[in-house]
């Protein structure tokens, strides 16, 4: 028999459950956990011996999820998984409503600075970085405050640019390549025009040594040509919400395709990094903000 007092205890229940799963969605998910995500690929492209790349995507700094102490805390953790190269994956600044303090971004960047890789760290522009940037946007394209900076601080910032690197290394020679924001410029309601020039990217590259790509959005995927053996993408957040490997919001036209990590298709790989921050809803449930660790090695 149902009585009075059982409902008042359901609804207590209910009402605890609910309270403990905002209070780790909304706090402790975001703001106090940190993992790092292991991938260990053997991309069919990859002619190159071992080779391991730390990523980090879309930090979005900003109070009270991600101030400046645990970016300091997040840079020297990933210093110490002693990777080859370090990349950063685009959306430097927190946007969402509930910002209680953004620092100036020339703190965030001289923190950015003190990332280490014998490879070097190289950083791309996310949509955010353009969308907040007016002048840019007034202008309907380039200079980016946000690259100018970056680069200032000694953190070169691939703009449809490749660069070659590794050459002497125990992975040998290989193309790195930074595309451009595929959502940069606002032209209308919810519309936009990429900045991003696949092909001018590609012809930068000279040599049959393996190439990888650095691509905020990763709907860009299925047009990314078989010259790049690996894709590199943040832009998702995982869906910020993922429960039993599946996101019920995904800020793709693909959906749950290109949500979140590892991706096969043909001979190319794609890896989307959960990333660190929040954007439009500062909430985080299923996806621990994350270090994301590529380690590449040679087909057996």
């Amino acid at each position: 028999m149902i009585t009075r007092r059982g409902v008042l205890k359901g609804l207590a229940g209910t009402a605890l459950a609910v309270l403990i799963g905002a209070t780790y969605g909304f706090v402790i998910e975001p703001a106090l956990r940190l993992r790092v995500k292991r991938h260990r690929i053997a991309p069919p492209g990859w002619s190159g011996g071992p080779l391991r790349i730390a990523a980090l995507a879309d930090l979005h700094v900003g109070e009270p999820h991600v101030s400046l102490r645990r970016l300091r805390r997040i840079v020297s953790r990933t210093n110490a998984l002693g990777a080859d190269a370090i990349v950063i994956l685009g959306d430097f600044e927190a946007w969402h409503p509930m910002v209680t303090r953004r620092p100036p971004f020339e703190q965030t960047a001289q923190v950015l600075a003190r990332l280490q890789a014998p490879m070097g760290v190289h950083a791309i522009l996310g949509n955010h970085d353009w969308w907040h940037d007016r002048a840019a946007q007034a202008r309907g394209g380039g200079p980016s405050a946000i690259a100018e900076t970056l680069r200032a601080a000694g953190i070169p910032v691939l703009q449809n640019r490749a660069v070659r690197l590794g050459a002497g290394s125990a992975s040998g020679a290989f193309w790195l390549a930074g595309l451009e924001d595929q959502l940069a410029i606002g032209i209308g309601d919810m519309e936009f025009r990429g900045l991003h020039d696949m092909p001018g990217t590609l012809a930068q590259i000279t040599d049959d040594a393996p190439a990888i790509l650095l691509a905020h959005e990763p709907d860009i995927f299925p047009d990314v040509p078989d010259r790049f053996c690996l894709t590199l993408s943040g832009h998702t957040h995982g869906g910020q919400v993922r429960l039993f490997g599946y996101s019920p919001v995904v800020p793709s036209r693909f959906g749950n395709r290109y949500a979140y990590g590892h991706v096969r298709e043909g001979v190319r790989d794609l890896i989307v990094s959960g990333g660190i921050g929040c954007s439009i809803l500062p909430v985080r449930l299923g996806v621990v903000p994350e270090i994301t660790l590529i380690e590449i090695a040679p087909q057996a």
